[in-house]
């Protein structure tokens, strides 16, 4: 598979990653080198790694980069969850990007379900 651009979950991946950059322009200055970078970062990760993974010669290696990019969307979640902790993001604003990252996850599990049939 190498139509990864054609994946609805890397789509929507690619929505988040958007979203997760228009949060992170409002954040602390000082946390640019900190939270900021390191939220930016797993957000990359996830939507790389289905494109990755979807890039590969076997349906093996594509659910591993595929649970690569559930890890990085839990590690994301983690982080998104610690700056509305911190008020540095309304909790509503975080609820939706959580909501997203869960998606992500079901629509990530799915498909790695359907590749290994």
């Amino acid at each position: 598979m190498n139509k990864y651009q054609d994946l609805k979950i890397w789509k929507k991946a690619m929505d988040l990653v958007e979203q997760v950059y228009s949060v992170t322009d409002i954040l602390p200055e000082n946390e640019k080198y900190g939270l900021i970078s390191q939220i930016k970062r797993s957000s990359v990760s996830i939507p790389s790694n289905i494109a990755e993974g979807a890039g590969r010669n076997s349906n093996k290696d594509f659910i591993r980069f595929l649970s690569m990019a559930n890890g990085s969307t839990t590690e994301l979640e983690t982080q998104l969850i610690l700056i509305g902790r911190l008020n540095f993001v309304s909790m509503n604003k975080i609820a939706q990007l959580l909501m997203l990252c869960a998606e992500i996850k079901k629509m990530n599990y799915a498909l790695q379900k359907s590749i290994s049939k």
